[in-house]
Formats: structure tokens, sequence, C-alpha cells
């Protein structure tokens, strides 16, 4: 009886867990991979023939979203990495078909894993100058415009994904 009353006294103490500290750079590592995740197959989801659909006739096709979020990433990581950006006219605005369009979304994770994969919570710190306007930190550019924008962007995706009867990834079991 004594052994099972100690150990009914110490059982909450045996199972507290402590939670994990979470870095700036775990945080956004994590959030990244997801993000990853999700677009690759929202990219791979929706059927060919429907890469130039439209939700309305005055925003982006499904395609040029796709490669909107290449080229976004692509840019914003290179920076983030220390490496000059891509110029000239990218993905958004040079390629329609769905198989060039994906080829572009992965280059960009391509870009982006090393930049992520590298990052510290001291290297998060670090100001990277953006080319115009304010110098920011790599969390601020990171967080800012590659894990917000292409979570708005995945938004998107979703809808137009949605109104062709297609299940968005980010909710599928």
């Amino acid at each position: 009886m004594l052994t099972t009353a100690a150990l009914l006294a110490a059982g909450p103490a045996l199972f507290a867990q402590t939670p994990a500290s979470i870095t700036e750079a775990a945080a956004l590592k994590t959030a990244y991979n997801g993000l990853k995740g999700n677009l690759t197959k929202a990219a791979d989801r929706m059927p060919e023939d429907q890469y130039s659909f439209k939700a309305s006739p005055d925003i982006r096709t499904y395609g040029a979203l796709i490669g909107h979020i290449a080229d976004t990433q692509a840019r914003f990581c290179a920076i983030a990495g220390g490496t000059p950006p891509p110029t000239g006219d990218g993905a958004e605005k040079t390629k329609t078909a769905k198989a060039d369009l994906v080829a572009a979304l992965k280059a960009s994770f391509d870009v982006c894993d090393p930049v992520f994969a590298a990052l510290t919570d001291e290297d998060a710190s670090k100001m990277v100058n953006m080319g115009r306007g304010a110098p920011r930190s790599k969390t601020a550019l990171l967080w800012t415009l590659i894990i917000g924008h292409s979570n708005e962007e995945y938004g998107y995706l979703s809808v137009y994904l949605r109104l062709k009867g297609i299940v968005p990834p980010s909710t599928q079991p």
C-alpha cells in the first residue's frame, strides 16, 4: 500500500513534462517545412488543364500564383542566403505549363532549403540588405516574405482548389 501511495503521490511529477524550448530558428524551420509540403502538394494536385483557371477575371491564374510563389521565394531566400537574387522576368511571367511551374517551385525550394537548414538563432538576428529600404533581420525577412507571404498565397491556392472540387493538402488527413 505504501508503494502504491508513493507512486500516486509522485505520479504528477513523473509525468510532468517541461516543454522544450522552441527557438526562433527552430520555429522558422518547422513553419517552412510544413509550408513546403502544402505548396508542393497543391502544385501537384491541380490538373494541368486547370493551371490557366482564374477564380475571377481580374486576378492571377492558378499557374501564375505558383510562379509568383516560386519567384518570391527564390528572390528572398537568395537575399537571406547572401547570394544575388535572380533577375529578369520570373516564372510568373514566362511559364504557363504545369511541369515548368512545378519545376520553378522546386527550384525555389532548392534556393530556400539550404538557407533554412543552416539557420541558427544567432544567424537569424543578422541584418540583411534588401536592396532598397532599410535592412532587416533574417528572421524578419524569412517570417514575413517567405512564411507569411507564401502562406497567404497558399490560401489563394486553396480557394482555387476548392472551386475545382479538390481538397487542399492542409485539410486532408
